[in-house]
């Protein structure tokens, strides 16, 4: 009989490879805890270990990207007000 694959939730997966990365316990006692191949096990710390720059980077890019959106939005709102004001000087007669 074929043997099922079995798929581990996300959650799994961070929490064997912080115990992973953590060093308390080896791979191999750790895979006999949660039930699933040394190997894997490697992997999914590789896996977190290798992620963990972009983690920190993503959420500085997406505070930079809505700070030039603000700046970006406000440089134009401030063009659209200098051209009514002028137009406005220009209908009152107030040319300065």
């Amino acid at each position: 009989m074929k043997n099922k694959r079995r798929n581990h939730s996300a959650q799994f997966k961070a929490k064997v490879a912080l115990a992973a990365a953590k060093g308390d316990k080896t791979i191999a006692e750790l895979a006999s805890q949660f039930e699933v191949h040394t190997n894997q096990v490697a992997q999914w710390k590789k896996q977190l270990l290798g992620s963990i720059p972009d983690i920190f980077s993503r959420s500085r890019q997406k505070e930079k990207q809505k700070h030039d959106d603000l700046t970006e939005y406000l440089y134009q709102q401030i063009g659209q007000l200098k051209v009514e004001l002028d137009w406005l000087k220009k209908k009152s007669g107030l040319n300065t």
